[in-house]
């Protein structure tokens, strides 16, 4: 059970940090919310926990926490060089069409 729960904090983190990029809506919202500075966050709390758990997961865990912080830096990078950045809770031009459509 403790090796499952490891991968789960992972994902847990990693999917606070595709909500937190305007990837995914937040599921207790329905929405599309976009905040970088959140999802620098916990792409930053990855790197820690990567780091202090070196060495003490399996290889299947390590390669899952590399993808992870992977994708997310590359996706924080690309949202960054869109240069929009919207705070927690504002909509993004999705989440508009959404709202007007729904």
């Amino acid at each position: 059970m403790k090796e499952g729960m490891f991968v789960f904090i992972i994902t847990f983190f990693s999917g606070w940090g595709w909500q937190a990029l305007g990837k995914v809506a937040n599921p207790a919202t329905g929405k599309i919310e976009k905040n970088l500075d959140t999802a620098k966050h916990v792409i930053d709390m990855l790197d820690v926990l990567r780091d202090k758990t070196s060495g003490n997961v399996t290889e299947d865990e390590k390669k899952l926490m590399d993808a992870a912080i992977a994708d997310l830096q590359l996706n924080y990078i690309h949202e960054l060089n869109k240069g929009g950045k919207e705070v927690e809770g504002e909509k993004t031009d999705e989440g508009k069409a959404e709202e007007k459509t729904g």
